[in-house]
C-alpha cells in the first residue's frame, strides 16, 4: 500500500475560491478542500455524516439556523441530511470526513460546489 501524500496529489478547482482533493475508500470518503478567503459552499444536504476539521483558517457554518464560527483545530459534526453551508472568513483548509463515502462527487453530481 502506498501513502496518499496529500502535498503531491493534484487540486481539482472546483471553482475560482474552492479546490478538492479526494481519498475514497469502499465505506467513507476523506477530502481536503482549499478555500479562499470569501469563498461560500452554498446551503446543500447529503445523507452522508460529515466531520470537518479546519486545518487552518476561520470557517463560518450554518447548521440549519444554527450559526458558529470555527477556527483551525476545531472540527464541526454534521448529521446526514442537515441544510447546512460554509464561508471561508479567510484563507482556509479543511478535512472533510464522509460516511457512507460520496458516491455524488464520483458521480459528478455536485454541481453546487461548482458554482
Amino acid at each position: 500500500m502506498e501513502p496518499f501524500v496529500w502535498e503531491t496529489e493534484p487540486i481539482e478547482p472546483l471553482n475560482d475560491r474552492i479546490g478538492r482533493q479526494m481519498l475514497n475508500g469502499d465505506a467513507m470518503t476523506l477530502a481536503r478542500i482549499t478555500l479562499a478567503q470569501g469563498a461560500i459552499v452554498p446551503e446543500h444536504s447529503h445523507p452522508n455524516e460529515q466531520i470537518a476539521t479546519v486545518l487552518s483558517g476561520r470557517l463560518r457554518f450554518r447548521l440549519g439556523s444554527e450559526v458558529r464560527v470555527v477556527d483551525a483545530g476545531s472540527s464541526v459534526l454534521i448529521a446526514g441530511d442537515v441544510p447546512h453551508e460554509v464561508e471561508a472568513l479567510e484563507d482556509s483548509v479543511v478535512l472533510d470526513a464522509f460516511a457512507p463515502r460520496r458516491e455524488d462527487w464520483l458521480r459528478g453530481d455536485d454541481a453546487y460546489l461548482r458554482g
